[in-house]
């Protein structure tokens, strides 16, 4: 038997015992070590998630030791490996693309199907990779990171472009980081003074603005009253998403990363003036946690700022509702399993 935390349904959060599960052909059981918790997790909880039915176990930023693997395979018993929690068909009209991201018949651990926050896991062998040298905690950070990595390659960001981020939590950070890290001049918006420091001190971000009466003025100014050419909104709020057209400068781009349950819709001459790049993106590929990856064994990622908080898969159940209050301070919080 193992321990596994089940959402029942919107707000009943319980730790209970579950057989543990016996690897089929092509796949990996695999030792869950470490679980990043992620908005997704937290929007599950509240019954906001909107991909979702309960009851479901959460949990897909994933690191942990391969216990078994198929005979032939690259991964051996013992191997350090996260997962790429986007299980994807292959074969699809999206997989024949390479995008695998927005696969249509995508299974997202924690979300569609049970994911990791369990102490063992069986997972399709090519969904599984080798965390090459760095920490299982650095490597339970690569999904969110992988998440903005992948929206700044789709919004193109180019050196010396402006760039706004508007939302600051770690999907917005993540965006920020991998944007100043393809040269652009990144500014972040958000109404946390908290996370506005963060960005400042961890990032290096040296633009932020307060979310107030006077922000357009101030945004404006600090592109001489041209805006951005590149947007990002990671807010998962429709005022925000529907309001950020207004930082987009004529002829620029309009980066979509957050989900909501609703519609959201634009003014279409302030659209249509601009002529805009509207974007939507959706999780990461292979190749985003590859970039990532290589980011982190380059010392370019500040993960250990980025881990505010920690604790067990045993006490995750009680510290979860104190972690989902912005007093908490929470960035990215590490389930130690």
């Amino acid at each position: 038997m193992m321990k596994t935390v089940v959402c029942l349904s919107p707000g009943d959060l319980q730790l209970v015992e579950r057989p543990q599960p016996q690897p089929g052909a092509g796949e990996v059981l695999l030792r869950v070590r470490r679980i990043g918790l992620c908005g997704t997790d937290m929007h599950i909880f509240r019954g906001t998630q909107p991909f979702l039915q309960y009851p479901r176990v959460m949990g897909h930023e994933l690191s942990g030791e391969i216990v078994s693997a198929p005979e032939g395979s690259e991964l051996a018993p013992g191997d350090q490996v996260y997962v790429m929690p986007y299980l994807s068909c292959g074969g699809c009209v999206a997989c024949r693309q390479g995008k695998t991201n927005c696969c249509t018949n995508i299974q997202v651990l924690g979300v569609h199907r049970d994911g990791g926050m369990t102490e063992y896991l069986t997972l399709p062998e090519r969904f599984v990779f080798k965390t090459d040298g760095i920490s299982l905690d650095d490597a339970a950070m690569l999904e969110f990171l992988a998440i903005g990595a992948h929206a700044v390659r789709r919004g193109g960001v180019r050196p010396g472009q402006n760039v706004l981020v508007v939302g600051a939590g770690p999907i917005g950070i993540a965006a920020a980081l991998f944007a100043r890290l393809k040269g652009g001049n990144v500014t972040v918006l958000d109404g946390r003074e908290d996370r506005l420091a963060f960005c400042r001190s961890a990032l290096d971000i040296r633009q932020t603005v307060t979310v107030g009466e006077q922000d357009k003025t101030e945004l404006s100014a600090l592109t001489n009253g041209e805006f951005f050419d590149v947007v990002f909104d990671a807010t998962g709020n429709v005022k925000a998403m529907e309001r950020g057209l207004e930082f987009v400068a004529h002829g620029g781009t309009y980066v979509l990363v957050s989900i909501v349950l609703d519609r959201i819709s634009f003014a279409d001459p302030e659209f249509h003036k601009r002529e805009t790049n509207l974007l939507g993106s959706r999780n990461a590929t292979a190749d985003d946690f590859r970039e990532v990856l290589a980011a982190m064994k380059a010392g370019l990622v500040p993960t250990g700022l980025m881990n505010t908080h920690r604790t067990t898969l045993s006490d995750f159940v009680s510290v979860l509702p104190q972690w989902m209050d912005p007093a908490a301070g929470v960035i990215k919080a590490i389930v130690e399993v």
